[in-house]
């Protein structure tokens, strides 16, 4: 009975450390509550700490940083947006919109984000697609094209639905795009916001940020956060995504799944930990000489890092990244110095850290007369190498008819030796019966 016991906790133990990653460090992470985790460099994408981050959760509120990233993409802030018959019956939090009413693409992405407004997520679901069934087929489209594998939308807003999922790695995955966008910062980062008067209200509409992180009031307060999104269902139970930068390096931390409501601490815990074990570090500075580069078997140009290229460092490790120039043929194309004419990827051990533009650090005037002339010399090269083989071919065709003709001639000379020899031996035969009569 012990060992079956101690074979069991020993099976939970190594099912624990398959489902939970952390990228090398010099201390354990902090726990974290939510049965899906994710901490995430904003810039390069590398992971530094997961947990069940490929299972797939019900996501609730923060499926909104979707649609305010289709919002971003597909439509300008001052673009006039107006309210359908459908979008104010939404159900769960609202701004309380009204039929008809008119709004500026940027009041309801501060509807969105800050106050989680579900009525404002489907207008701005049927401003860009016409309906919210297929806006949910352009979020899906969307997160394919992002790299997401475990992630199905049918709404905008994350109302449950059992076939809506997601998991906290596709999550991350699409904040770490919407926060490429500067103006989602600005929103994000908003503690309270007013939308002004409209066609339908005579009063203005004050918007609460409920990402206690950013409030500086608040007991939860975390002055490196930039953005986040909270989102809570019975069913889904409560998430958090959020993104926070210091010393240059910004990083995502995503939570789904977590019943003990305990993820304002958590995040930040989490981002304490990432901030404290890795940094920002450059491996090549922009002009950086990289060398020389064989343009043909005659001609090399000297090369440079186009761009600084920054990565995530591991503060516990000794190791440096790699930098593996990718071919190419520039042989036959003119260029001058300072133009971009390769790539080289940055590689830390075998995983890649990303690529880094590569300019030539002189002027290159392609010359066709010299490769037409290396390219005649080629040609007589191969001409003579074929008139050679042709020769070969003949000569070996020719021995090979002198064979057979030998072997022929052979055989017949053979034929009328054996014919004559035979002939011979009749006539002494016959010679001799005719004497003995």
């Amino acid at each position: 009975m012990r060992k079956s016991i101690k074979f069991i906790l020993t099976l939970i133990l190594v099912i624990n450390m398959l489902a939970t990653t952390i990228l090398a460090a010099g201390t354990e992470p902090p726990p974290a509550s939510a049965d899906g985790v994710v901490l995430m460099d904003a810039n390069s994408g590398t992971i530094i700490y997961s947990k069940n981050m490929d299972t797939q959760y019900p996501p609730a509120s923060t499926t909104k940083i979707m649609t305010a990233l289709l919002a971003l993409e597909k439509s300008n802030l001052d673009d006039e947006v107006v309210v359908s018959k459908t979008a104010p019956f939404a159900d769960g939090s609202k701004i309380y919109i009204e039929e008809d009413e008119k709004f500026t693409m940027k009041d309801l992405l501060y509807a969105l984000m800050l106050q989680s407004a579900n009525d404002a997520a489907e207008a701005i679901a049927e401003h860009i697609s016409g309906s919210t069934e297929e806006f949910a087929t352009l979020m899906n489209e969307r997160a394919k094209e992002l790299g997401c594998t475990n992630t199905n939308f049918v709404n905008p807003h994350g109302l449950y639905d059992e076939n809506h999922r997601t998991s906290a790695h596709d999550l991350a995955l699409i904040l770490k795009e919407l926060s490429s966008h500067p103006e989602y910062i600005e929103i994000a980062k908003t503690p309270m916001y007013y939308i002004e008067p409209t066609n339908k209200q005579t009063e203005q509409r004050p918007i609460w940020n409920k990402n206690r992180l950013i409030q500086s009031s608040d007991k939860y307060y975390y002055a490196d956060a930039l953005a986040g999104k909270t989102g809570y269902t019975v069913e889904s139970m409560h998430s958090f995504v959020a993104v926070a930068e210091r010393d240059g390096v910004r990083l995502i931390a995503v939570l789904l799944h977590d019943s003990a409501h305990t993820y304002w601490d958590d995040v930040r815990s989490l981002f304490d930990w990432g901030f404290d074990n890795f940094s920002l570090a450059t491996f090549i500075k922009q002009d950086d000489s990289l060398g020389t580069y064989s343009v043909s078997n005659e001609i090399s140009i000297p090369i440079a890092a186009a761009t600084d290229f920054n990565y995530l460092k591991d503060n516990s490790s000794t190791d440096v990244p790699t930098l593996k120039i990718l071919d190419k043929d520039i042989s036959q194309q003119s260029f001058k110095k300072g133009d971009l004419i390769l790539k080289g990827q940055i590689l830390l051990g075998e995983e890649s850290l990303g690529e880094l533009d590569i300019c030539a650090e002189e002027d290159y005037t392609f010359n066709s007369s010299i490769f037409q002339k290396n390219d005649s010399e080629e040609s007589k090269k191969e001409n003579s190498t074929n008139i050679f083989m042709s020769v070969l071919k003949y000569v070996g065709i020719v021995l090979l008819i002198l064979v057979v003709l030998l072997r022929t001639r052979k055989v017949i000379i053979d034929k009328k030796r054996k014919k004559r020899k035979l002939e011979t031996m009749k006539k002494n035969m016959y010679f001799q019966r005719y004497y003995k009569k």
